[in-house]
């Protein structure tokens, strides 16, 4: 059938800024297979993710005759049918299924007997099939003050200063062979940029790539005045304009300025990298998977060479999809860096474990560290029932992070989401610098880390540092 082409991803001149802001047949088999049980810790939709074999990736035709041959289903949306793979998600919804051919998936709304034919042809090791999996709702990983807690920040803030000073008196008793780092913001840098090194590097990210996949961006804010952003929402009835707050958060970290306008602190990384927004996550911080998998397409689909994401799902399996998306990813010279997640309460002794995305081995998993390099209280321990799967891979500051909010604001959160997009951003200088992707930049990044007291499981390679060359 013929389809509207949704217009190509928007690059938002200060020009646009005010218009877009405003814009805003089965086979028989024996016995039965059963489909896969959804885990505990997550909401699905009640669609599945089909993971194909890598033989169809240059062949989006032969991917979508593989389905309708399976399941008889003919309403196959393609990213490939639209500019820049940006897929309108409205129509995707219409439709039965949606292949993304940048990575080798498709969503599909499946019946019992669709659903059947699929998982029988994942056990063929003969077919075009290789995975089944369920479509999970995926949300922001961070620990912000949203509004009905904001009374409770100056009794936090001060339980934390004399937790500090107690913790520091409590030090100076103990023998050890390496003094604790404390890290504080300054007028000049955050906290971040400075145990990051982020501070004293000489590289920019100049014509490096980052991918952004959260809640979009706020398009006005003066931390952006100027900037080139490609943009694009893969939320339904919902603009790329961020409501919620940590989308342009996170692109704070990562890519903000190298002198912000408002006379704040530097808090940004790669301050001269090419910004690429992709809402993914809606106003209310959560989402289906389609949208995420979309989101995800497009920033491969366009050459980026690293994607931040800030999100998950508590699902302690690691995902077959995610984990073929992520080595797709890397062949194609891109590194997705993930949040760990904050599921843990390791004051209540709940060291947690590393949700999807995050725990596939091709997907780089960050964990949040505070300002005495310590690791949060929140920040998910690498998943002991995963196998080799499930681990941390990298530690960043993610504790009371200050960047930029909706409305020109500045605010600091907390949360493996505020680590996140520090490692992006560093992604990006290391990139510039050395011209290395992919597997090569996930190995430089991992090569080059401080070492920090703790354990492994915790922290990964260690705590992640800038390039000083």
């Amino acid at each position: 059938m013929a389809r509207t082409r949704r217009p190509k991803s928007t690059e938002s001149t200060p020009e646009a800024l005010d218009a877009i802001v405003e814009a805003s047949k089965p086979i028989d088999f024996e016995p039965p297979v059963e489909p896969p049980a959804p885990r505990p810790g997550a909401a699905t939709t009640g669609r599945y993710v089909v993971v194909y074999r890598k033989e169809v990736l240059q062949s989006p035709k032969l991917a979508i005759q593989s389905l309708n041959r399976l399941t008889g289903i003919r309403d196959v949306l393609s990213a490939a049918d639209f500019a820049a793979s940006a897929v309108d998600q409205a129509q995707a919804a219409r439709s039965d299924a949606l292949y993304l051919p940048a990575l080798g998936v498709a969503v599909v709304a499946a019946d019992d007997d669709q659903l059947q034919s699929l998982m029988g042809a994942a056990s063929d090791s003969s077919s075009q099939i290789m995975a089944v999996e369920p479509e999970y709702i995926y949300r922001a990983f961070e620990e912000a003050p949203f509004p009905h807690l904001q009374y409770l920040k100056g009794y936090r803030d001060a339980v934390n200063q004399l937790y500090d000073k107690l913790a520091a008196m409590s030090e100076v008793a103990e023998e050890k062979a390496e003094p604790l780092a404390t890290f504080r913001d300054t007028s000049q840098f955050t906290w971040g940029l400075q145990a990051t090194k982020v501070n004293t590097s000489r590289s920019t990210g100049k014509g490096v790539k980052v991918a952004i996949l959260d809640t979009g961006i706020d398009l006005k804010h003066p931390d952006f005045k100027g900037r080139k952003i490609v943009s694009q929402s893969f939320i339904p009835r919902q603009s790329v304009q961020d409501v919620q707050g940590h989308g342009t958060h996170c692109a704070g970290t990562s890519c903000g300025p190298l002198q912000p306008a408002t006379g704040v602190r530097r808090f940004g990384c790669a301050y001269e990298a090419e910004l690429y927004v992709g809402k993914v996550l809606s106003d209310s911080g959560s989402s289906v998977g389609s949208s995420v998998l979309s989101g995800m397409n497009w920033a491969v689909a366009n050459g980026c060479q690293v994607i931040s994401m800030s999100l998950g799902a508590d699902v302690d399996q690691p995902s077959m999809a995610f984990e073929q998306i992520g080595r797709r990813a890397l062949s194609a010279g891109c590194l997705i860096i993930a949040a760990a997640g904050n599921n843990a309460e390791r004051s209540l002794g709940n060291p947690g474990f590393v949700g999807q995305p995050a725990n596939s081995l091709s997907i780089m998993a960050v964990a949040a560290v505070d300002n005495r390099l310590r690791i949060a209280d929140f920040s998910a321990r690498s998943s002991s029932s995963s196998g080799t799967a499930g681990k941390i891979d990298i530690a960043a500051p993610g504790v009371s992070i200050f960047s930029s909010l909706p409305g020109g604001k500045h605010d600091s959160w907390s949360g493996t989401s505020m680590a996140t997009p520090h490692v992006a951003g560093i992604a990006a200088l290391w990139c510039q610098l050395t011209g290395r992707t992919g597997s090569a930049l996930w190995t430089i990044l991992t090569q080059n880390c401080r070492s920090i007291s703790g354990d492994v499981a915790d922290l990964g390679a260690g705590l992640i540092q800038a390039p000083q060359q």
